[in-house]
């Protein structure tokens, strides 16, 4: 059916629903929303479903919700009806209908005789992947839009590793949904759910002090930190979000105590009503902290994200200025000081590894190189780096380390499976206490990682193209990078062209293809002479097509030189 036929559908199909008819009827004259709304269901990928909150197919509802929760119930079942028994995990953030959506997949869950466990209020990511392996849970279903604008919402989907939904589960889950109309998906009430005994709720001692303790464990230098963190001085916010309890207590609890709180932005708000967006890579994010930060003489600060997976880090100049850390220099600084310190204590494993996203920088793996640890680049998506873990585990090939992602996704551990804000404001801050005792700041120290591996600089830009055009627009984009691939960028030679959707890595020079490893995507990833690369793919959770810019040199001014030159070429390619 088109759009109008979808529309109408709708209107017949939730005339006793007061709440959507009303927003339908709203825009009865409004014939691009219609449109935008009608034209295709909300897709359901790899990293689930994200859109704007409102009625119909292509947006977040509770009818969106049910679903393709009764989709994935679908799934569960067939695979196995012991399923039933290890149930779903239920966790979700402060944002708009998040709670409702959160008993809406529950009680759809139970509907289906599977045994739901809700958590009883807002969680970080992390402990709903963690819950998932704690308590040996089939799946888990996280309610979040992360750092997304408040219209938004999302619904991510884990497997029993904790991780997100790899891309063939995925798609099997997506063929359960698509198999069904928004009005399939059985229900019963809260009461109901609870009498069965299928609804269990989670509170706050349940599963949270079991994360905590197990986090506590990834502290390197305990002792120092203990003795050290008493001195430093740090902000924290939330921005609103899930981070506010577990991160001040993970921080206390190692012995980092003086902790002051932005205060406008310590509780939740789906709202998010003092930023534009809730998004810890965004300086304006940092504004109301920076004032604390002076008022109080804080040294560094620290902000989550609303689902608290994604941290931000500030750090105090010598000039009293901050200075705002991008996700790369995070998350070498964390890489350096976890295998320094191994390697200074004698326990650096011997067959130790780091994974990275293929867009997050190279320093890293100048940096394992120097420590004799093995780096393994994989697609954007933690839900990948997720997977390696996995695989270290079943073949005993290597020692998990660190993980990270250029977009603020770091993690140390292997009791959880996806990015976790928790386990980084406690390393972070763990190592800002310890070089303080050699006089240093964090920025200090990763002015030294340049100076001994080099300047890595990047530049990462973003595109919005909303609506069915901008879908259209980001297909003819890529559709004519893959076809005609630059040989040069910016003056400098194109090495290789890793097209991921292809499968397919193509030397430049000699024309020779080899066979590439990734699971299927839409990425153009271009390495260059000298180490540099430019990368272009369209996002999997926004409207939005994204262009990576990376580049190096011994000497900082060129580096930022080269980063100007080959950035300004590579937007060419977007036009």
């Amino acid at each position: 059916m088109g759009y109008r036929e979808n529309y109408q559908a709708w209107l017949e199909a939730f005339a006793n629903d007061e709440v959507t008819m009303n927003d339908l009827r709203a825009i009865a004259a409004d014939e691009k929303e219609i449109e935008d709304r009608f034209y295709r269901n909300l897709s359901f990928g790899t990293a689930g479903m994200r859109g704007v909150l409102g009625a119909g197919m292509n947006r977040m509802n509770i009818y969106t919700v049910r679903r393709a929760t009764q989709g994935l119930a679908d799934y569960l079942i067939e695979d196995n009806a012991e399923n039933k028994e290890r149930g779903v995990v239920i966790g979700y953030d402060s944002r708009r209908m998040s709670t409702e959506f959160a008993l809406e997949t529950a009680l759809v869950l139970c509907a289906n005789g599977i045994k739901t466990y809700l958590f009883d209020a807002l969680r970080p990511v992390a402990l709903l992947s963690f819950g998932v392996r704690h308590l040996n849970a089939k799946a888990g279903v996280v309610i979040t839009a992360s750092h997304n604008p408040p219209q938004y919402n999302g619904y991510k989907v884990y497997g029993e590793d904790g991780a997100q939904l790899g891309p063939e589960a995925a798609s099997a889950v997506t063929e359960k949904i698509n198999a069904l109309t928004f009005t399939e998906a059985k229900m019963v009430t809260e009461e109901e759910a609870k009498a069965s005994g299928l609804l269990h709720i989670i509170g706050d001692k349940e599963v949270d002090d079991d994360y905590i303790a197990l986090v506590k464990t990834l502290s390197i230098n305990p002792e120092v930190v203990a003795e050290a963190g008493k001195n430093l001085k740090i902000v924290y916010t939330p921005i609103h979000g899930s981070g506010n309890v577990p991160v001040r207590r993970i921080l206390k609890e190692i012995g980092i105590t003086n902790v002051s709180v932005v205060k406008e932005q310590e509780n939740p708000d789906p709202n998010f009503s003092t930023v534009k967006v809730p998004n810890p890579e965004d300086p304006a994010a940092f504004t109301l902290a920076i004032k604390l930060a002076n008022e109080v003489g804080a040294d560094a600060i620290f902000g989550t994200d609303p689902d608290c997976d994604r941290l931000g880090v500030a750090v105090r100049e010598k000039d009293g200025s901050f200075k705002l850390l991008t996700g790369n220099q995070i998350g070498c600084l964390m890489l350096y000081y976890i295998l320094s310190s191994k390697q200074a204590q004698g326990n650096l494993p011997a067959n130790g590894a780091a994974v990275k996203s293929i867009v997050s920088t190279e320093l890293a793996h100048a940096i394992c190189d120097a420590f004799g640890v093995a780096i393994y680049d994989t697609l954007t998506g933690f839900k990948f780096i997720g997977e390696k873990i996995q695989q270290f585990q079943d073949t005993g090939s290597h020692t998990f380390l660190f993980g990270f992602e250029e977009s603020y996704g770091f993690l140390s551990s292997t009791f959880v499976r996806d990015k976790d804000g928790v386990n980084a404001s406690l390393l972070i801050a763990e190592a800002a206490a310890y070089y303080s005792t050699q006089g240093k700041t964090l920025t200090d120290v990763m002015a030294e990682i340049f100076e001994k591996f080099g300047y890595y600089l990047e530049h990462v830009e973003s595109t919005t193209l909303p609506g069915i055009d901008g879908l259209k627009v980001m297909a003819e984009i890529m559709a004519r990078i893959r076809n005609n691939p630059p040989t040069e960028i910016g003056g400098v030679k194109v090495k290789r062209v890793l097209d991921i959707q292809r499968g397919t890595e193509t030397e430049v020079a000699t024309g020779e293809v080899k066979k590439l490893d990734y699971p299927e995507s839409d990425v153009l990833y271009f390495a260059m002479e000298g180490g540099h690369f430019v990368c272009v793919r369209p996002s999997g959770t926004e409207p939005k097509i994204k262009l990576y810019v990376n580049v190096n040199d011994k000497e900082e001014a060129k580096a930022k030189e080269l980063l100007a030159t080959l950035t300004a070429s590579a937007q060419e390619l977007l036009k």
